[in-house]
């Protein structure tokens, strides 16, 4: 189990191969090399300082897809900031990092107030940018960091507190990128669809894996589901990952046969598929392989379903994947019997560093590895609950934190949810405990109607009386056009958490 330093992943394809579809041009492998390595000449003179943080907030462009090796192979420490974010948000970011160096779009760094900039941070804009690195004359060969240096800081989206910065180092994101084109069987021939932000783990490793592999990636800004059904037809896309309110939009779209064809495996992450969406995607998918996935940012990835398996067990999580050690850890300490629920704990190589200079939760989430645990060291306590069947496969039953608590009883958000969902009325749902005198908490269910049933109103709740007990009925059913959404892809569950409490 070998790591390299993560610039190394431009050297993965044939020099003629393509490596990234960009606007008005496609790179070749031999073309990325070369630009990684100019990029990195100008930003190792620009930023001298070995293990500086230089930040991103970019377009989803050349820059933005050359940074994650360039910023390594100049020795710097590469802080990619979400476009969706505001100038609050990238205030914090930008002061909790100590970046020494800004790059972003005309419009964001226009966005930003005074005071947004910390002092010794300078910004360019991100063509000017590009444009001086490829004019210059300095390239830098590839890099001999050492895997457990760090190479990334990557901020998440902060639905509890300020956002805190998971570290990585490049033996993270090498063997994060290693896993999953192994278990997806990613080639040189595969096109993947760059739809989900980069400044996220799941985001950023489209790129990553399919690098590994020496296969192309085609990034996109998509402004309407519509737009990503035309990139696949047009680019014979073979690998499209995202995230259920997505898969959620692009199953409601007609896909003509020809380009619903192209496309050879789906990834989700973010959030579980249920039974009705995974029937969707398989009726229009027919012949791609679909994989569930589970991961956390602190560390990547954990498991993901065997596509054999998606039919008949729609709901598992599936399995460790490769590098990963998944234990299911009772309220005791040990590992829980088959069928019995515990904390999912992650251990092994793929687990962070660590929160940005902020020991306090560093400490709460990454403890030593249970006893049972073979890698030992610090593990990732994900705090969600999980059990395990006989056959060792995955279930996610809900996060400790989220759980609601109705008269007495302890109540999983995510069975009400799918008991929702599996009505055929609604289209995405989201289960919320809500402070209640009487109750402690009262559920207040949110719902976006099915397109097309105008009886949905009605039927819901007396759909619901049939399938779940009377102390898991909801007080409240909200419906709504349309559920807010995050800056990472998924439902707004903090948003509309506080939007009820109000």
């Amino acid at each position: 189990m070998l790591s390299r330093p993560i610039d190394h992943l431009a050297e993965c394809g044939e020099a003629n191969s393509p490596a990234l579809v960009l606007r008005n041009d496609t790179l070749s492998f031999e073309a990325l090399r070369s630009r990684v390595s100019l990029l990195a000449g100008w930003l190792a003179s620009r930023v001298p300082e070995a293990r500086a943080r230089v930040a991103t907030w970019c377009a989803k462009g050349e820059l933005a897809c050359l940074m994650p090796l360039a910023a390594a192979r100049a020795g710097l420490i590469h802080v990619p900031v979400n476009p969706l974010l505001k100038h609050a948000q990238v205030r914090h970011i930008l002061a909790d990092s100590g970046a020494s160096l800004l790059m972003g779009t005309p419009a964001r760094l226009k966005s930003l107030e005074p005071g947004d900039v910390p002092e010794g941070c300078s910004v360019v804009e991100e063509n000017a940018a590009l444009e001086e690195a490829m004019r210059g004359d300095r390239q830098l060969p590839s890099s001999d960091a050492d895997p457990d240096a760090l190479a990334a800081i990557l901020y998440t989206s902060g639905s509890t507190g300020k956002p805190k910065g998971v570290m990585l180092s490049h033996a993270n994101l090498w063997l994060g990128a290693q896993s999953v084109a192994t278990y997806l069987d990613l080639s040189a021939d595969d096109r993947t669809l760059a739809v989900l932000p980069l400044a996220f783990d799941y985001g950023q490793n489209q790129l990553l894996s399919t690098w590994f592999a020496g296969g192309c990636v085609v990034p996109l800004d998509y402004l309407m589901p519509r737009d990503v059904v035309k990139a696949v037809a047009r680019h014979a896309i073979t690998t499209l990952a995202a995230v259920p309110p997505l898969w959620v939009q692009l199953a409601e779209l007609d896909w003509p046969d020809e380009t619903a064809a192209n496309l050879r495996r789906l990834t989700n992450s973010g959030g579980a598929l249920t039974p009705g969406l995974v029937s969707r995607l398989r009726g229009l998918f027919a012949q791609a392989r679909l994989f569930a996935m589970y991961g956390l940012t602190e560390a990547f990835r954990s498991t993901y379903l065997d596509p054999s398996l998606i039919d008949t067990h729609p709901t598992s999580i599936g399995k460790a994947i490769p590098h990963a050690e998944i234990l299911v850890i009772d309220d005791a300490g040990n590992l829980a019997d088959a069928g019995a629920e515990g904390e999912l704990v992650h251990c092994g190589p793929l687990v962070a560093k660590g929160y940005w200079q902020d020991e306090a939760r560093t400490a709460e989430r990454f403890r030593p590895a249970p006893n049972a645990s073979g890698y030992g060291g610090l593990a990732v306590w994900s705090g969600d609950r999980v059990r395990r069947d006989g056959d060792g496969l995955l279930y996610f039953v809900g996060r400790r934190d989220a759980m609601i608590k109705s008269a007495g009883n302890r109540i999983s958000p995510q069975e009400i949810e799918d008991a929702a969902l599996a009505t055929g009325l609604v289209a995405e749902a989201v289960a919320l405990g809500v402070p209640d005198e009487r109750l402690g908490h009262a559920i207040h269910l949110i719902v976006r109607a099915v397109s097309g049933n105008a009886n949905a109103v009605e039927d819901l709740p007396r759909a619901l009386l049939q399938e779940l007990p009377n102390f898991m009925q909801p007080q409240h059913i909200h419906w709504r056009e349309a559920m807010p959404v995050s800056p990472n892809g998924k439902v707004d569950r903090a948003g509309l958490q506080a939007e009820l409490a109000a």
